[in-house]
């Protein structure tokens, strides 16, 4: 196979070709054994929860989290369809599924950068944080959330006039936007680790200390699975562009990015459970 013809390879037509649908379909029946029951049981906890308490008392993290998990299915039913019209050889369904699974994959990002966000400024700035949560906190949050689904529905109509190199475009462009966000937010809670911010007492400085040390792990956990994500799709899409490699191998390298999604699908579903006290592999003290 000659080099134009290699360099000629799109993510999204690699989905059709044998090596690539094959390693997608690999993915997506991982993403529905594991993610699919972990996202319904964080939904069912998360649904329990909600009834035995006020909407507005809920922690912003896991409000961020619950609408990350339908993102998340709403991504595995576009992945489902790609799948399935790569199988049946029906290009229209696979690019209708492919497309609504990249954007899906992009705008999923912003809730991990909320969710920096949110530990910024409960951290950095802690009496803005109290007043926020007191009166307006719970708007800012809605307001938020909903953006980003505005945000999905706006890309998604907008990819049918765009051309194919939107969707790359899209994905590296949210991608070092949210390195960019979580890197500051990292740096800056690693600033004030040590140091008595406003506000705080001296009695509470061991709980201050504590919740210092909780937002900067939740925030370098979400910094490291983005840094993954950046790093392996940017090598793939390297290697896919080159012009040293068949158009077999090009679409095996294009289409093995994908992996490098699911570290980044499952940190906040997991650190949510470790909230709850409700991961298996750690024990928690029930005093």
């Amino acid at each position: 196979m000659d080099a134009n013809t290699s360099s000629s390879q799109t993510p999204s037509s690699c989905f059709s070709s044998p090596p690539g649908s094959s390693i997608f379909a690999i993915f997506t029946v991982t993403n529905l054994l594991l993610l699919l029951p972990l996202s319904t049981f964080i939904l069912g906890f998360g649904f329990l929860r909600w009834r035995k308490q006020r909407p507005a008392a809920m922690n912003p993290l896991d409000v961020f989290t619950f609408h990350m998990v339908v993102m998340e299915l709403f991504g595995m039913s576009s992945s489902v369809t790609c799948f399935t019209g790569a199988y049946k050889n029906h290009q229209n369904m696979v690019k209708v599924g492919c497309n609504m699974f990249a954007i899906t994959s992009c705008v999923k990002m912003f809730f991990h950068v909320l969710t920096c966000m949110e530990r910024y400024m409960a951290v950095v700035h802690p009496l803005t944080y109290r007043n926020l949560s007191k009166s307006g906190g719970v708007m800012i949050r809605n307001i938020c959330v909903g953006f980003v689904w505005f945000l999905l529905a706006g890309l998604i109509a907008l990819r049918l006039q765009m051309g194919n190199n939107f969707n790359m475009i899209l994905f590296f462009c949210n991608l070092v936007l949210s390195l960019i966000v979580s890197s500051f937010c990292n740096i800056s809670v690693v600033r004030v680790l040590n140091c008595a911010g406003p506000g705080e007492e001296v009695a509470n400085a061991g709980k201050t200390d504590t919740i210092k040390q909780k937002a900067l792990v939740t925030i370098t956990a979400i910094m490291a699975v983005l840094l993954v994500r950046f790093s392996g799709n940017l090598i793939c899409l390297s290697l896919g562009s080159s012009h040293v490699l068949s158009s077999y191998d090009t679409c095996v390298v294009l289409t093995s990015g994908v992996w490098f999604c699911l570290p980044s699908s499952y940190v906040l579903p997991l650190l949510f459970l470790h909230r709850a006290e409700k991961l298996p592999c750690l024990k928690y003290n029930k005093n």
